[in-house]
């Protein structure tokens, strides 16, 4: 359990100038006051002013900053701001320093307040937002009747997909997702097979679900016998108009859980073979309808191991024909 923390008063300030002044380190001067290192550590970097530690002018910033703990949050006076900025600066966040100047001053200031001076600061041409860690943008909360970054309509959670399609044991049960260029130049739209592992991939003039519905049914055009279950999906708002795919492909569209990524784990690691060609650095704006389907074409022709090595293709082209045997004994 953390020790107490108690509050120096103006002789031991006077103590600390007196005995640093003699050239005692921080250590020697805590061991004489009876306090801790940090305190003394704190005490130094809090409370000097332009020209070093001065216990008359570190006594009146103390004064001031316990003053402000019956103040409006508005009324920030300098001492506090000061302390504020220089931990926004060292890249706490708002909370951080609420926390702690609450715990180690006794003084309340919500970290909506400091929120508020930092956007006051930037309005007036400052800094101190860029070492926030979002660097001030914001982010819109989701409210509990939705879900996902496009809070899409109608979404239907993963939860909810037939157990079949876990079990991997027959073809058409699809993830799909979109692999972004650099600087967001570009898109691709990645759609995988959970059971043949067997690949699609389309370009993309934008990012708007519009054009999500025109690639996914290129994509499936392309192939000759299409067997398509069930896609999942991640929750970005190009997936809105999931309703208008499922009709296109007499299938399901499902939602994966916001931040769980490993509900879509296939596709998240065929994403990530894509990038052996297309790193993240590249602008896929550039990049050709030809290029792509090189790389859908190398993808499904490499052997997997997890296909005892058999290639995507060739599982993709098998099992049917394993299924109607089968059916026929």
């Amino acid at each position: 359990m953390p020790k107490s923390y108690h509050h120096l008063i103006r002789d031991q300030r006077s103590q600390i100038y007196a005995l640093k002044s003699n050239g005692l380190e921080q250590q020697d001067i805590a061991a004489h006051l009876g306090v801790h290192p940090s305190t003394i550590s704190r005490e130094l970097n809090r409370n000097r002013g332009e020209r070093a530690y001065r216990f008359h002018q570190a006594d009146t910033f103390a004064t001031e900053r316990r003053a402000a703990a019956s103040s409006e949050p508005k009324r920030m006076i300098p001492g506090v701001v000061k302390i504020i900025e220089e931990k926004i600066q060292e890249k706490w966040s708002p909370e951080q320093i609420s926390g702690r100047l609450k715990l180690e001053e006794g003084i309340c200031i919500s970290h909506e307040s400091i929120y508020q001076h930092v956007w006051a600061d930037k309005q007036q041409g400052g800094k101190l937002y860029t070492h926030l860690r979002h660097s001030g943008k914001k982010y819109n909360k989701r409210s509990s009747d939705k879900a996902g970054r496009g809070c899409i309509p109608n979404r239907i959670d993963i939860k909810e997909r037939p157990a079949v399609v876990e079990e991997k044991s027959r073809l058409g049960d699809w993830e799909g997702d979109l692999i972004i260029g650099a600087k967001h130049q570009g898109a691709i739209l990645s759609i995988v097979d959970r059971k043949s592992k067997f690949t699609l991939l389309g370009k993309l003039k934008n990012k708007a679900a519009d054009g999500v519905v025109k690639a996914t049914k290129d994509c499936f055009d392309r192939l000759s016998d299409p067997i398509v279950h069930t896609i999942a999906y991640d929750n970005g708002k190009e997936f809105s108009s999931h309703e208008l795919i499922s009709e296109l492909l007499d299938a399901q569209c499902y939602f994966a859980t916001p931040y769980h990524s490993w509900e879509r784990g296939l596709n998240e690691h065929t994403n990530g073979l894509v990038r052996q060609y297309l790193p993240k650095s590249t602008d896929l704006s550039a990049v050709t309808a030809k290029e792509i389907q090189k790389i859908e074409n190398a993808l499904n022709d490499r052997p997997r191991k997890i296909l005892s090595y058999w290639t995507p293709k060739e599982m993709r082209q098998e099992i049917p024909k394993l299924t109607r045997a089968v059916l026929r004994c």
